[in-house]
């Protein structure tokens, strides 16, 4: 299975660090965030990787290059000066990626989730991993009942931005900017969004000060490394 991770973002909320910077790029423990992702996919056995990229992309490019120190193969999706947003960079990455289901990681986030647990089959268009809400999203994202992901509902969790996707979800959206989850509520109205409720360790790093807790947290980054 392929994986994509999502990195052409300008990172306005954390400036002034992505001023000079792309926010995948930012350093906790010594390495930048998105190599713990490569990190981790490829401990899973992920061999294939696709990264979109727009801010700042030959940073990104030059800091990763083609992977193989990871023991992965890394392909770039280059979206122009202006990034798509999550669900146009997916369509514009799709020639990469194949017709097969892929994981979908956000770079930006800090997790111990093993990519192992994803399930084998792949009963709809995606399964999407749920985290309990952290303080600056309190209401949830979507609701997850008995592994359904819906809209509206009980239990309204936060999605991670770890999930697998397959192409066919995006197979009636033309090329362009386009936002993930009007994509996912879509689908959800036709219940083939599944989902799954991780208790582990997960941090949206959003604001500089979340990046900055992050790195005087020593045994959060132990144990997720």
């Amino acid at each position: 299975m392929k994986a994509m991770l999502l990195a052409a973002g300008r990172g306005e909320r954390m400036r002034p660090l992505t001023d000079k910077s792309p926010k995948p790029l930012l350093k906790v423990g010594g390495k930048s965030l998105i190599e713990y992702r490569l990190e981790s996919l490829s401990k899973a056995g992920i061999n294939e990787c696709v990264i979109n990229l727009s801010y700042r992309a030959e940073q990104i490019r030059e800091s990763l290059a083609d992977g193989k120190r990871w023991g992965l193969s890394i392909q770039y999706s280059y979206e122009g000066e202006q990034p798509l947003e999550s669900a146009g960079g997916i369509i514009h990455a799709l020639p990469l990626l194949g017709d097969k289901p892929f994981i979908l990681v956000n770079s930006d986030i800090w997790t111990d989730y093993d990519f192992n647990r994803m399930p084998a089959q792949l009963p709809g268009l995606a399964h999407l991993v749920m985290v309990d809400n952290p303080e600056h999203n309190p209401a949830g994202d979507f609701s997850l009942h008995q592994g359904i992901v819906s809209e509206s509902g009980p239990n309204k969790l936060t999605y991670s931005g770890i999930g697998i996707y397959h192409p066919l979800l995006f197979k009636n959206y033309s090329a362009g900017k386009r936002p993930l989850r009007p994509v996912l509520v879509q689908a959800m109205r036709q219940g083939e969004i599944s989902g799954e409720h991780y208790h582990g360790q997960w941090q949206d790093i959003g604001t500089p000060e979340r990046l900055f807790h992050l790195r005087d947290n020593a045994s959060c980054i132990k144990s997720a490394k």
